[in-house]
């Protein structure tokens, strides 16, 4: 892991580099990382920065403090104040998830808006006493923000529905069980097993990965018939790319590839 460095401050969104990965730090710890109109716009912001940065390559989001977030800020919305960016949805993710790959690094309470914040994510590394829940429909609420509309894809149905119509909250293990969490590590070190998670990913050809993810995104809404055309529209230019050319003579060469994303 590399030294972080060039560190920025908004008034509550901590953003840091370390090597080429974005690492994105909710930072409201004595509100238990709620979220407001200004957090929403310091994610937006430093997801922007991400995807038109040459050099980052993966974005971490994480919460200070020990919570990742327990959602929308209450105070902030009886002021009148929504956490979301106009047709991108929360803190600009929600709707309109970041070109490149966003891994969530979750320590404590994931609730209501801070665990849809999650499911705008690629990934999830979870601290083992990390807890995750949608608990709108007991405020008779509805997870509007991605809960009810994004969950049954991340795990099956029935889980889904139970956590959505129950409210009632899952545990870290449970949540890695049912395939929403990808790795549980021991409590405190969520944010190194995603930085770890997200050097592995760091280190391929950007082209690749923002292509594959963006095939993986997009393909629930093709047809089998379709998505053959559109996925060879996406990939077309990386295997042209002066990138591929340099995977495959570092291989022959036997060296670390030097990629340079075009």
């Amino acid at each position: 892991m590399s030294t972080r460095e060039e560190s920025s401050e908004t008034k509550e969104v901590l953003v840091e580099r370390s090597g080429g990965v974005q690492i994105i730090t909710i930072n409201r710890p004595k509100a238990k990382n709620a979220l407001n109109a200004a957090v929403a716009q310091g994610i937006a912001d430093a997801v922007d920065e991400m995807d038109a940065s040459d050099e980052l390559r993966v974005g971490v989001l994480t919460g200070a403090g020990g919570t990742f977030s327990a959602g929308m800020d209450l105070k902030a919305f009886l002021r009148g104040e929504r956490p979301s960016i106009e047709g991108r949805g929360l803190a600009g993710i929600a709707m309109t998830p970041p070109r490149k790959p966003l891994i969530a690094a979750v320590e404590g309470w994931a609730l209501a808006g801070g665990f849809e914040l999650l499911l705008a994510c690629d990934l999830v590394v979870a601290g083992e006493t990390a807890r995750f829940g949608v608990p709108e429909v007991s405020r008779s609420l509805v997870a509007a923000a991605g809960g009810a509309l994004l969950l049954p894809s991340r795990v099956p149905f029935v889980v889904a529905m139970e956590m959505l119509l129950t409210g009632e909250p899952i545990t870290a293990q449970r949540a890695f069980e049912v395939g929403l969490v990808n790795r549980v590590v021991p409590a405190g070190g969520a944010l190194a097993g995603a930085l770890e998670l997200a050097e592995k990913i760091a280190a391929n050809g950007p082209l690749g990965v923002a292509a594959t993810k963006k095939i993986v995104r997009s393909s629930p809404d093709w047809s089998i018939a379709e998505g053959w055309e559109r996925q060879d529209q996406i990939i077309e230019p990386v295997f042209a790319s002066e990138d591929a050319k340099e995977g495959a003579t570092a291989f022959a060469e036997k060296r670390p590839p030097v990629w340079r994303g075009r």
